[in-house]
């Protein structure tokens, strides 16, 4: 039977109530090329995760980063549970709300009050209106991917659908190019209410480009927002800021602050904060019981386990086996790694006449057959073990070696068993 069948019929069956059969465009076939991929997912357990045909696999995509300390850990579901059996939403806030918040304004450097969403484009956009309310003004100046709302992704090439007159509001700049910040800023004087950033993604920031954005939004009366959905409680526990030692006004996390249940925090300076009591920023499942549950069990573990830490050395060991593979097959020209140890990126160059998407398709095509889900980043979670790196390093050697042999007997096409896949939109 073909490996992905079950996953297969239940794309044709979910594609008829569901575009493109899935809810989240990251893990949709956009993304999964049809025919080498799993695509759905049947159970997790640790760093491991079940497709619908019953391969089990490595996880370094780990839910597009939400997952950090790992699937269905027991201390989770334990306060997860026990809270269910109390309710999960009631017609009062409950006690939670106080206790996550306040573990977060103990942790995060920037905080002093906190608001909680559901994902991160309910935070980011959440920052942005206090930014606007607080400053009386309305340009924003972005850098890095900052959700699905008007306000960003009418900067993007995916903006069908958004007003003109929202997308002339939203002004991308340079990450580690404060000149090109400083144009802009230049350009509309006195009307920027917001620099929102990831303080790093790919790219670490040279000499003082941090400090300087800061320096920058000081002497301009703007607000800096850093909106940290994947570098918070994964870089430190305190974030990036902390990790950087350069503090912003507001600041977003999502994704890993309650392992994979659906929780974001919008948090930052009480001046700005209180705006909260004057724009309108509210929904019934801002305070849902169980994500918080998640999310005082994470943040607890941060306090105790230092779970940064370990993080930082998974990713390490694993970043540097997989360099000197790539070294060891000749393909410097084609694959680089970038970015923290915990949150490392893939950057694949054409080469011999094949594409980048060529390359990349029929690098996945093999590594999902090796036992490893990976689309473009090592997303490190810390149930993974020393013996379970071992199994994605060992499934990176068969698969650089068969790449660097069918780029020098050009039979690349021949070995790919689909159509390239071509990404939506690049993000970052």
């Amino acid at each position: 039977m073909h490996r992905y069948m079950k996953s297969e019929n239940h794309l044709q069956l979910a594609e008829q109530v569901i575009p493109l059969g899935s809810q989240t465009f990251s893990k949709s076939r956009t993304q999964y090329p049809v025919g080498v991929s799993p695509l759905y997912a049947h159970r997790a357990k640790g760093c491991k995760i079940q497709d619908l045909d019953g391969n089990w696999y490595i996880d370094l995509v780990n839910s597009l980063a939400a997952i950090t300390i790992g699937y269905r850990d027991f201390d989770i579901s334990k306060a997860v549970l026990k809270q269910l059996f109390k309710g999960v939403i009631f017609s009062l806030p409950g006690v939670l709300e106080e206790e996550v918040a306040s573990l977060i304004v103990r942790m995060v450097p920037s905080a002093e009050l906190v608001r909680f969403g559901k994902n991160g484009s309910d935070a980011t956009s959440a920052a942005v209106r206090l930014a606007r309310a607080y400053t009386h003004r309305e340009v924003i100046a972005v850098c890095g991917y900052h959700g699905w709302q008007d306000w960003f992704i009418g900067s993007t090439t995916r903006d069908k659908g958004v007003p003109r007159s929202t997308k002339a509001l939203t002004k991308p700049f340079k990450y580690n190019d404060i000149d090109s910040l400083r144009m802009l800023i230049s350009k509309h004087q006195n009307q920027v209410a917001a620099v929102i950033m990831e303080p790093m993604n790919s790219t670490y920031p040279q000499e003082d480009f941090l400090t300087d954005v800061r320096k920058l939004c000081d002497e301009n009366g703007i607000v800096l927002i850093f909106d940290e959905t994947i570098t918070g409680f994964r870089f430190s526990r305190g974030g990036a800021q902390e990790y950087f030692n350069v503090i912003p006004d507001l600041s977003t996390f999502g994704k890993g602050v309650a392992n994979g249940f659906p929780l974001s925090v919008i948090a930052g300076k009480r001046e700005i904060m209180m705006e909260m009591e004057e724009i309108f920023f509210s929904g019934t499942f801002g305070g849902e019981l169980l994500s918080l549950a998640a999310a005082k069990v994470v943040l607890e573990k941060h306090a105790k386990e230092n779970i940064a830490e370990k993080l930082d050395q998974k990713g390490r060991y694993l970043a540097d086996k997989v360099n000197k593979i790539i070294i060891e097959k000749e393909l410097e020209n084609v694959l680089s790694l970038s970015g923290h140890p915990s949150w490392v990126f893939l950057t694949w160059n054409a080469a011999n006449g094949y594409s980048v998407d060529e390359i990349k398709t029929y690098f996945m095509q093999e590594m999902f057959a090796h036992g490893v889900l990976i689309l473009n980043t090592h997303n490190i979670s810390i149930s993974m073990s020393r013996k379970d790196l071992n199994r994605v390093i060992s499934a990176y050697e068969k698969t650089l070696e068969s790449l660097s042999r069918s780029l020098t007997d050009r039979d690349l096409q021949d070995r790919l068993k689909v159509k390239p896949i071509s990404p939506l939109f690049k993000i970052r």
